[in-house]
């Protein structure tokens, strides 16, 4: 392997999205994983009437594993907006509900980082990936020619993918669709994080999607020979043979820290470094190869320039499978296990255990959960262990298994951990993740808002007194989306009474796009304010 380049500057994670099985957001995300549930079970009916098999004939004793899978709710894919986004509803049927999925996850990555999306129309902004299914274009090319229109080679065709992202908002970096296999959607989010060091990118939407609306591909998976046959992922654990399918996707929204602190942002986490590979051969096209896994972790870790010894947690490729597990943990174990000096063991996991492999999406949902372990304090545990597998001897390796929820073993060190994501053809990712220090200006303990961040104008550091209503602004393209705008925000803030009316009120006003149809719920307190929100929707 050639030397590396310096990775220069840390990268911020300043926005996430996400649509998981059973999950809206990283918040339903994160109450899932800290709440030790899994989102698997028997794949509905209309998935295979979708593929025009009938009830009766979804799964054969060739087919084991192909009956489970974690999925989407239906109008998580159906239930689209194209207005919203300026396309005709002729168009959207045939779009790739793939572009669908990441039109929206783009728009609530910004959302959540504080970023109107119609701010950046004209920036370098960048739009990196992770893609590797064509299940639509499956279904599509079944019902013959007489399927075929206007809108099917740009519906259908993979890299428009995240064109579409770039077209719709108007960005203009780089924006290309990744298909590196399983390791896809982490080695878009790697190629985001060197286009911002480069500086040909100002900021970076990165992540994958992956959806399993034909079933026929759960039985080539399991014919391959890839799928449980119990419907679950068993990391590490002597009952591990094979994977069960999940599905969705997940954005992050990056920027160079040093940008991200003078805009104020909040950072979940700063990605340190990262690095890709392929096992260049071996016993066989999809065997995965110990030296290969060695040579990127050993990169990742030099380039982040961080000790070894130092990492706390890593979220596992960790697919349960009986070859893969084993040479990951061997890995894992001559490059951070041998590192511990005398340190309780390094803690490790893997999402797949909640909501499948993602395959194409599986990099950016473990990083995901990665992020929101660090911003959280918290490890989340990783289920389906209980026999550590026989051909991973964790003490010798230092290493354990995450069987509860947890604090970080040193929550007195800052906090490192690390993402892998490999894909069956031997490309291989790891990415390096750190917590990023505390920013400055936020609310006050008394009440008052400090100086106003993202440069609202306020030059002053004294507390500007509060105002005595609250003016949470809404806007919508529809009237009924206003009114389910209304609604699902009185259900925020009934979720999260913590949340301070005044920072609502500044999000709102600074933070969102402005449509044609608009209201402002006035409240002095929160019965007001959740009246005036009932009257809206």
């Amino acid at each position: 392997m050639t030397e590396p380049a310096e990775n220069g500057a840390a990268i911020a994670v300043v926005g996430i999205s996400c649509r998981l099985p059973r999950c809206t957001d990283p918040e339903s995300f994160w109450r899932l994983l800290s709440g030790g549930e899994d989102a698997v079970g028997e794949t509905p009916p209309e998935r295979w009437e979708m593929a025009g098999r009938g009830l009766g004939e979804g799964v054969s004793e060739e087919d084991p594993g192909a009956g489970f899978g974690a999925f989407l709710e239906p109008d998580r894919i159906a239930g689209f907006d194209p207005g919203f986004f300026g396309i005709s509803p002729r168009e959207a049927v045939a779009m790739d509900p793939q572009q669908r999925l990441a039109l929206e996850l783009g728009w609530e990555a910004l959302e959540d980082a504080g970023i109107a999306p119609g701010a950046i129309r004209g920036h370098a902004a960048g739009v990196f990936l992770g893609a590797i299914a064509g299940d639509y274009a499956n279904l599509v090319q079944r019902q013959g020619s007489g399927s075929i229109g206007r809108h099917t080679v740009t519906g259908l065709h993979r890299s428009i993918i995240a064109n579409r992202v770039s077209y719709t908002l108007g960005l203009t970096g780089p924006s290309l669709t990744v298909d590196a296999a399983q390791s896809a959607s982490l080695v878009a989010v790697h190629l985001a994080c060197e286009s911002l060091r480069r500086g040909e990118t100002e900021l970076a939407l990165a992540g994958g999607v992956h959806l399993n609306v034909d079933p026929q591909g759960a039985v080539g998976a399991s014919r391959f020979g890839g799928l449980s046959p119990d419907g679950r992922c068993f990391t590490f654990d002597a009952r591990a043979n094979g994977y069960v399918r999940g599905e969705g996707g997940g954005l992050v929204l990056l920027k160079p820290l040093e940008r991200a602190r003078a805009d104020g942002d909040r950072v979940y986490c700063t990605i340190r470094g990262s690095a890709v590979n392929n096992d260049g051969g071996g016993a066989g096209l999809t065997v995965p190869s110990r030296v290969a896994q060695e040579q990127v972790l050993d990169l990742a870790y030099r380039r982040a320039g961080l000790d070894r010894g130092d990492v706390q947690y890593v979220e596992l490729h960790g697919t349960g499978t009986a070859l893969g597990d084993p040479t990951e943990a061997a890995a894992l174990g001559a490059v951070l296990g041998a590192a511990r000096d005398g340190r309780e063991p390094l803690a490790v996991g893997s999402a797949k255990t909640n909501i499948g492999h993602l395959e194409g999406a599986a990099g950016i949902a473990g990083l995901i959960k990665a992020a929101l372990a660090v911003e959280r304090r918290e490890i989340p545990a990783s289920l389906n262990f209980a026999t550590p597998n026989p051909e991973i001897p964790l003490d010798e390796l230092g290493l354990r298994v995450q069987t509860e929820l947890g604090g970080w073993p040193d929550a007195a060190r800052p906090l490192v951990a690390g993402v892998s994501s490999f894909g069956m053809g031997g490309t291989n990712c790891h990415l390096v993740i750190a917590e990023a220090p505390q920013p400055a200006g936020r609310a006050s303990d008394d009440g008052q808002v400090p100086r106003a961040e993202k440069g609202c104008g306020v030059e002053s550091d004294a507390p500007t007194p509060l105002p005595g209503q609250f003016p949470l602004v809404l806007s919508a393209k529809t009237e009924p989306a206003l009114a389910a705008q209304a609604e699902r925000l009185a259900a925020h803030l009934q979720a999260n009474p913590e949340l301070g009316l005044a920072d609502v009120a500044y999000s709102l006003a600074t933070t969102r796009g402005r449509f044609e149809h608009r209201a402002v719920a006035l409240g002095s307190d929160r019965e007001e304010t959740l009246a005036a929100l009932a009257a809206i929707s």
